[in-house]
């Protein structure tokens, strides 16, 4: 028998993984939104932004609004952008509702808006992520901004910031500025916490070296800290001579020590340092 390469997981358990991660996503994107965001009269974009000022304007239920919108948009989305959702998004767009209707009878969590608009966001930004990494989505708004885009040149984010714009107008017209002002800082939360949930809480840094003692650093990184390093083609700007540089990715708790190794072998190095927000490979991440 053929033992699978490199311990990787079967297809079939990284295939209900994310069916978990879905499912679990949504669900806490619903809870966020009647504990936090609809007591609270706070319609941070999308449909869930849209239920709550129908709810509020005439009384329907949010659950119903976001299937009477989100299932037409899956199909429009099948119909003008082709078959590339798949089953994950059409789990999330009809098991969001659900869980919200489900949940509809939970106290708030908090009756003030600032409270609700700050943890809201918190946590439907975690909820999306969660949603993200298991390659799903919840279809709704973000649908509709995708037709836009192939129809008229729109970029993505515009789209986005174009349909989710008029729907906290929407919310500041019908309850007032302050709701939309509270709705901004929920979507701004939200994105934040997005990129948290994906990219994670740690961060590498990346460090460029100009050395006249390439060796010896090279040679100090890779047998002290542990870490590869790549010499990159370069040349100087002044002398436009032959100049190599050294790339080398090193985590947070290893970067004092790059810094310590490299002032001691040459003090007059030239190293500039940038944060890598993901970095995916041997010794870090696997993809």
């Amino acid at each position: 028998m053929n033992k699978r390469r490199n311990n990787q997981p079967a297809p079939k358990f990284v295939s209900a993984l994310e069916y978990i991660n879905v499912l679990i996503g949504s669900a806490i994107i619903a809870l966020a939104f009647n504990v936090f965001l609809l007591p609270n009269q706070i319609a941070s974009g999308g449909v869930s932004g849209i239920s709550t000022i129908l709810l509020s304007v005439f009384g329907w239920e949010p659950a119903y609004v976001q299937w009477a919108f989100n299932i037409p948009l899956f199909i429009a989305g099948v119909i003008f952008l082709g078959k590339q959702f798949g089953v994950k998004t059409l789990v999330g767009t009809i098991f969001l509702p659900f869980v919200v209707f489900l949940t509809k009878n939970i106290d708030p969590w908090t009756n003030d808006a600032l409270l609700g608009a700050l943890f809201g966001g918190i946590v439907v930004g975690l909820g999306l992520g969660i949603v993200f990494r298991g390659n799903g989505s919840t279809g709704g708004t973000d649908l509709a901004a995708q037709i836009i885009t192939k129809y008229t040149g729109l970029t993505l984010g515009t789209s986005v910031v174009l349909i989710d714009g008029l729907i906290v107008l929407s919310a500041a017209l019908v309850f007032d500025i302050e709701r939309g002002l509270y709705a901004l800082i929920a979507l701004y939360v939200t994105s934040k916490t997005i990129d948290l949930v994906q990219v994670g809480f740690g961060r590498s840094k990346t460090a460029m070296i100009i050395t006249n003692r390439q060796e010896e650093v090279r040679e100090g990184i890779l047998n002290k800290i542990d870490r590869g390093v790549t010499k990159l083609s370069a040349y100087g700007g002044f002398t436009d001579n032959e100049r190599p540089v050294l790339m080398c990715v090193v985590d947070q708790r290893e970067f004092t020590k790059l810094k310590q190794l490299v002032k001691s072998l040459d003090p007059s190095a030239f190293v500039v340092v940038m944060d890598a927000s993901e970095v995916l490979g041997e010794g870090f991440k696997r993809a």
